[in-house]
């Protein structure tokens, strides 16, 4: 009889007698926890929205919500972190119920039937999450890739597929050895507390803008086209709550760790205080992927280790320009011709050439231009959209993204004069894997021998070595919340923009680096790609040196534009790693057969700076609690490279696996003709700046700075890409 009542009032509970608590743990008891949970998991994703566009119409965005939106899972990705959430919650209502009745430690899941665990799995919608897919009736599945990149590897169909977890070359390492975030509990690691990452990120990371020394080789294209590039392959996202799921808390509001709250405290005498009170920088974990953690659906209901989301396809195919998912790959396209075009903005050109779509949904996260330019009468504009959520971050990267759309369409334009016969589809498609190739081709020949250094690439790279279906091409949590993560030491206090002769631009000079973030009126109403092209070829990027570290407009005022809050990148950076599980510096460089420092001695060798060294262990006591972002761009860099050779090891794995686990990468014999993968070969980006842009001389190579061994040449002077190998 209580049963009954407790399920027709939809509350789960386990009855308090002597049965044993499996009896009551069948399918009605089962639905009615899920029920409670969804309910749960729904307000908390509605009472975010509503916050969301309460503070949107109100114009007082927090620097925390600009980053939580920039990083909001949509789609089919929102529906696969519902569905995580879920089960999460329907496990922990059954654990808390169990736990409370019996007053002993038990697994809900060890108490679940076979038949249970399946209708869990079911109901949560996380059966679609595991459930292989089709390949078979695929459409030309030997020739273009699918925009999910589901069916690349026709053994593992979801491998290297957008919305899939990342992959773990180490074990992780959670407080509670499942799912809590490292410094979670507060408890000795390695005989030590670990820092907070905020008195690490003052410490060690702190500089002056002022301090700022420029790299004599590089350009800040090679910062920037590296951001557009992790664009393509690694997007983490954040939980869409902005409050606890057990116990309400806001996490904008609340300085309590409450999952998904992992706020980042704020050390005493801190000038962050001021402006953050309460003690706390608002952090959000990123979302977990279904069955992992105490969620875990294992065959067996056993909980493992939390796992993270992947958004984005794990390959070079620039799904930063044409989406990891179907819906927003199709609305990314002009379907109102059969010209295979991408959509274009409709109400504004640069000049004349196009310019990227507006986002149609109504939250804007953008900035409020009359409120930066002081002009109340200035004319807003909503975030452009593109195949990443992160188009808008700022407006150097904004620049690349339409630089890209441009070329897309100019490739289908041409293709259809050479073949009038294909159709819309055809064209999109040859046109998306010409433009697939491009990048990798540049990542490859151009990008990865500036980052890794010649040596590193010959030796850990080499020449394509075929495909391989045993290689596992998916990106490696290391990679995208440490490794890649290099490049934001390289990134100025500013966005140059330049005139026709290279100077800086009178009408439209450079801007502050904090006033370039989310504001894409400055492309609109401010001279355009053109100016800011120029800026990222001609001018350098900063040196990643160890001292000075992070620039203020990263550490100090990082969306600092919405609101007098600011986020500390750096700090941002540690926390993420903590909360993703990864294992600290001394046990990377072990994975990569490097030395393992365990003493100042040797971490001084090892960094070639005993003052560094003693900085580091006065906080971490230890070199094998050193936060694994810190410890990477501490070393001394690779000689010709701009990475230490922890990062040049991580870096190069990853491109290495994901190149061989590619079936359809450029140089496999089949997916282009010998024709085509010669011209192929010749593609350059500065001859797509030049198709793309008004510009009429650039830097033969855009990622070095311009010197005598790399002068400005005139545009007419640069091969073009012969597309005749296209033509039937």
């Amino acid at each position: 009889m209580l049963l009954s009542v407790l399920l027709v009032l939809g509350v789960c509970l386990v009855p308090a007698h002597s049965k044993p608590a499996a009896e009551y743990l069948g399918s009605p008891l089962l639905q009615s926890c899920f029920q409670e949970a969804k309910k749960i998991v729904d307000d908390a994703y509605k009472y975010s929205r509503e916050e969301s566009l309460k503070r949107v119409r109100k114009e007082v965005v927090s620097p925390h919500d600009a980053l939580r939106l920039l990083k909001q899972p949509r789609g089919d990705t929102r529906s696969a972190v519902r569905s995580a959430d879920y089960m999460a919650q329907t496990l922990r209502l059954l654990q808390e119920r169990v736990h409370r009745v019996h007053k002993r430690s038990l697994n809900a899941t060890d108490l679940l039937s076979d038949v249970d665990l399946q209708t869990l799995v079911a109901i949560t919608g996380c059966a679609a999450r595991l459930r292989p897919p089709q390949c078979s009736t695929t459409p030309n599945l030997n020739k273009y890739r699918t925009i999910t990149s589901v069916c690349n590897n026709l053994n593992n169909p979801r491998l290297g597929a957008s919305n899939t977890p990342f992959t773990r070359w180490l074990p992780a390492e959670y407080d509670d050895g499942i799912s809590e975030p490292k410094g979670f509990r507060n408890q000795k690691i390695n005989n030590f507390l670990l820092p907070l990452v905020r008195q690490v990120s003052n410490n060690i990371l702190n500089t002056t803008d002022r301090g700022v020394i420029n790299d004599t080789e590089y350009s800040l294209m090679l910062t920037f086209f590296g951001q557009f590039n992790d664009h393509d392959f690694t997007l983490t996202p954040s939980s869409p709550s902005i409050r606890s799921f057990s116990n309400g808390l806001n996490c904008g509001e609340s300085c309590e760790n409450s999952d998904p709250c992992i706020p980042i405290p704020i050390p005493p005498g801190d000038p962050f205080l001021k402006s953050n009170p309460k003690g706390c920088i608002p952090a959000s974990r990123s979302a977990p992927a279904c069955g992992t953690g105490y969620s875990a659906y294992n065959f067996g209901g056993k909980p493992n280790v939390r796992e993270n989301i992947n958004s984005l396809t794990a390959f070079l195919d620039l799904s930063q320009v044409y989406g990891s998912e179907d819906k927003l790959a199709q609305f990314l396209r002009d379907l109102n011709t059969d010209s295979g075009l991408l959509r274009v903005n409709t109400e504004f050109t640069d000049n004349g050439r196009e310019l990227l779509p507006f986002n149609p949904l109504n939250v804007n996260s953008c900035a409020n231009r009359g409120k930066i330019t002081n002009d109340s009468n200035a004319k807003e504009v909503p975030c452009f959209i593109a195949g990443d959520s992160r188009a808008d971050e700022n407006i150097a990267l904004t620049s690349i993204h339409t630089l890209f759309l441009r070329e897309h369409n100019r490739l289908a334009r041409q293709l259809k004069k050479l073949n009038p016969q294909w159709d819309g589809e055809t064209l999109y498609q040859e046109a998306r894997k010409i433009m697939g190739a491009y990048t990798q081709v540049f990542m490859f020949r151009d990008y990865l021998p500036h980052i890794l250094g010649a040596d590193v690439v010959h030796t850990q790279l080499g020449p394509y070595p075929g495909y391989d279906p045993n290689v596992d091409p998916s990106i490696a949590n290391v990679f995208a919340t440490a490794a890649f993560r290099f490049a934001h030491l390289t990134i100025q206090p500013f966005i140059p923009r330049l005139d026709a002769d290279y100077k800086e631009h009178s009408q439209f000079p450079s801007v502050p680096l904090f006033t370039a973030f989310l504001t894409p009126w400055r492309v609109v109403f401010e001279g355009g790609i053109d100016p800011l092209i120029r800026g990222v070829i001609n001018r350098p990027a900063k040196l990643n040196v160890q001292n000075p570290v992070m620039v203020d407009a990263l550490r100090e005022r990082l969306f600092q534009f919405v609101r007098k809050l600011a986020l500390d990148l750096g700090s941002l950076n540690m926390q993420r790693g903590r909360d993703h599980g990864l294992p600290g510096y001394n046990a990377w460089r072990g994975f990569c057969g490097l030395s393992q420092p365990k003493n100042q001695e040797e971490l001084a060798q090892v960094l070639n700076n005993n003052d560094l060294a003693h900085r580091l262990l006065q906080l971490y006591g230890t070199p094998d609690n050193i936060d694994i972002w810190l410890g990477g761009v501490a070393e001394p860099l690779v000689p010709g490279s701009r990475v230490g050779p922890l990062f040049a090891c991580l870096i190069a794995k990853q491109f290495q696996r994901l190149r061989q686990g590619d079936r359809l990468w450029y140089e496999k014999p089949g997916v282009f003709t010998l024709r085509q993968r010669a011209a192929l070969s010749t593609a350059t980006l500065t001859r797509i700046i030049c198709d793309n842009t008004d510009i009429t001389s650039v830097p033969r190579d855009p990622f070095n700075i311009v010197s005598k061994r790399n002068p400005l040449i005139l545009c007419n002077t640069i091969r073009s890409l012969n597309l005749a190998a296209w033509q039937e």
